[in-house]
């Protein structure tokens, strides 16, 4: 057996040997269609870690048969780069794997950018970052950009058994006999990455010795030592951080409870109590607000409790504090208020405060009519008398559209339609 990880002597060697990404590299798909065609352009492939970036840039080589290069964007240097150019130059083209693409420097740019304009070099640029988030737009002017998803349990379960029964480059000169939950939980416990569950299969494999008839059976027990926790693929400063955050929010707002625990649990694992807590702080006013008011007032009380407990028992204040957030109602009607009379500021809808607001506590202020016929709502019976608060040119202006969906707006909102009418 070959030193060399499972991992890596199962990349597929073209493009028909690809497992997952079936949206790229099926029949008629784009990456299978410039295959067939010999006409490939720049790219980049973005995405988690194991699901297939290298496999496709590999696999996009042999089938096309073109010499492949890979170079890393932060442990080879320019000279590295140069040795790939001249060999592009001598036999007309080279398909460049550039790993960790987003963190090209502008030198190794400005080498790289001449050969993307005239052909010889095809870029496959590997990045777990989002590219337009990341990457220098010069590079990805110049590059189609194809997002590449985790793979779906069945099939990390084919490119297992593939690995199992191939006695060139995997397991098949073993006799192996590996159970169908083994294999269901080798599959789906890697988190859609195929590189975590094939090393999980060969650590499996090496490590149990065979019975008298020389087989080696794999179990679940075996399977469960061999891949202790799901690969959880989350990079706090990663696209999937945001993705996962996104959801949170997104489950909350929409009283999905379930939904919103397994994120928390998810962002829990990445052990990022401070995004958890400001996120669910966001919330409470931004989802929650004017609906159920204390309910900021408790985040923050079960914020607090969390970030003086810490993991794991900060747990147990945060499952409080979403449970109550997914089920309270909703409202958004504060900070859209404030974001309307924004929008009509930067727009230059504002005008001048009307004279009788204006500010009269210095000498000569009422000579310039500032203040004058202001009238005191407190020395009226009702606390309330009729006059006009916005500019002239806004002065019908309504920002407030109250939402029912609590007690405590419906009561405010009741005020609110009296005070309307009033005026």
């Amino acid at each position: 057996m070959s030193n060399k990880p499972l991992a890596f002597r199962m990349r597929p060697r073209t493009i028909d040997e690809i497992v997952g990404q079936q949206h790229l590299v099926d029949e008629g798909k784009i990456i299978n269609r410039m295959v067939k065609a010999k006409q490939l352009s720049s790219m980049i492939l973005y995405g988690p870690p194991g699901v297939g970036k290298t496999s496709i840039a590999s696999a996009i080589a042999g089938s096309t048969k073109y010499a492949f290069r890979t170079i890393n964007a932060v442990t080879n240097n320019k000279k590295d780069l140069e040795i790939v150019f001249a060999e592009a130059k001598m036999s007309g083209k080279v398909i460049l794997l550039l790993d960790e693409v987003h963190r090209l420097d502008k030198g190794k740019q400005d080498l790289l950018l001449p050969h993307l304009e005239n052909g010889s070099v095809v870029l496959i640029g590997a990045t777990t970052s989002n590219p337009y988030h990341a990457i220098n737009p010069a590079i990805r002017s110049r590059c189609q950009i194809f997002e590449l998803k985790p793979l779906e349990t069945n099939e990390l379960k084919e490119a297992l058994m593939r690995a199992v029964k191939d006695e060139e480059r995997g397991l098949g000169k073993h006799k192996i006999d590996i159970s169908d939950e083994a294999l269901t939980h080798l599959a789906t416990m890697s988190g859609g990455d195929v590189r975590s569950s094939l090393n999980a299969l060969e650590l499996a494999v090496i490590s149990t010795e065979p019975d008298i008839e020389g087989l080696i059976k794999i179990d679940l027990s075996v399977a469960e030592e061999c891949i202790q926790k799901k690969s959880f693929s989350h990079d706090k400063d990663g696209d999937a951080h945001y993705d996962v955050l996104s959801g949170f929010q997104k489950s909350i707002r929409g009283s999905d409870v379930n939904a919103a625990l397994h994120y928390l649990g998810r962002l829990i694992e990445a052990g990022d109590l401070v995004s958890i807590n400001r996120r669910l702080l966001v919330i409470s006013y931004e989802d929650i607000g004017l609906a159920s008011p204390q309910a900021g007032a408790r985040t923050l009380a079960a914020i607090e409790s969390a970030e003086r407990l810490g993991f794991p028992e900060a747990r147990i204040p945060l499952a409080n504090a979403v449970i109550e957030l997914c089920l309270s109602p909703k409202s958004n009607s504060a900070y859209k208020a404030l974001d309307a009379a924004i929008a009509d500021i930067r727009s230059g809808q504002s005008g001048e405060v009307p004279d009788h607001l204006k500010d009269a506590h210095y000498k000569g202020a009422k000579e310039l009519g500032r203040g004058v016929e202001y009238l005191y709502p407190h020395d009226y019976e009702s606390g309330w008398v009729k006059q006009q608060y916005l500019p002239n040119k806004l002065k019908n202006k309504v920002y407030y559209e109250p939402k029912k969906t609590g007690k405590f707006e419906q009561a405010l909102a009741g005020i609110y339609e009296k005070l309307l009418k009033r005026k």
